[in-house]
């Protein structure tokens, strides 16, 4: 679900609420048989977004970027239509996991968590997505989810930062720094953890050495393992 030269946010997730609304009356609202969800966190100038892009490609499956995630989780109205592509066992399960991940983490989530736990948790349980960021490795439950972090060396993504930028040097190690703390104070403030902390993923990649076609193919060999099937 990357946004396309010519169409706006909005346009995008119109587009993908009719698709789910016009597939709720299938049946297969069970829990998906194999893991088709994949998150994805990124340290800034990993190449996580192209990463997940060729993800999306490979899988066959739909790409919610943070501008995605966040038009559906402000927007009350936007939220409400989300939340009714779902069934009635849909909700029931959505439900469940959202009250398991607040008693796992101890969380007293505001307003917008309690909105951006329904809607990534919808997202998962339609399946066939990569989230990029938003904590949704620590909303979509584990036995659903790919948990995929992408790394590389301060040098390797200050440099990726400054050419995809036009920056200099200095001010791409700033924004770098600056996205860093941003990324450690929401997964702190809303889950109580470090993002840091290499268990809470299934793979970490470090890009400074593969291309992102290689990135792809070890996922994907994981995935052929039966890996959570």
């Amino acid at each position: 679900m990357k946004i396309p030269k010519g169409r706006s946010v909005d346009r995008i997730v119109e587009d993908q609420i009719q698709q789910w609304q016009r597939s709720k009356g299938a049946a297969a609202k069970e829990a998906p048989a194999k893991a088709s969800v994949i998150t994805v966190s990124r340290q800034p100038g990993s190449r996580g977004n192209e990463i997940a892009g060729k993800l999306a490609e490979a899988f066959g499956y739909e790409l919610f970027d943070r501008e995605i995630i966040k038009q559906m989780a402000e927007d009350a109205n936007t939220s409400s239509r989300v939340l009714e592509t779902l069934d009635e066992r849909g909700l029931n399960v959505l439900e469940d996991v959202i009250a398991t991940v607040v008693e796992q983490r101890h969380l007293w989530p505001d307003q917008y968590m309690k909105h951006l736990m329904k809607i990534v948790g919808t997202i998962g349980r339609h399946g066939k997505a990569v989230i990029v960021g938003r904590g949704a490795t620590f909303i979509v439950p584990p036995a659903e989810n790919i948990r995929l972090r992408l790394i590389a060396s301060l040098e390797n993504r200050i440099k990726k930062v400054a050419e995809d930028s036009n920056i200099s040097a200095d001010e791409a190690r700033r924004q770098i720094y600056r996205v860093e703390s941003q990324r450690r104070s929401f997964t702190r403030r809303f889950f109580y953890t470090n993002i840091d902390e290499p268990t809470h993923f299934d793979l970490i990649i470090n890009t400074d050495d593969i291309t992102d076609d290689q990135a792809v193919a070890m996922v994907k060999a994981l995935v052929d393992t039966g890996f959570k099937s």
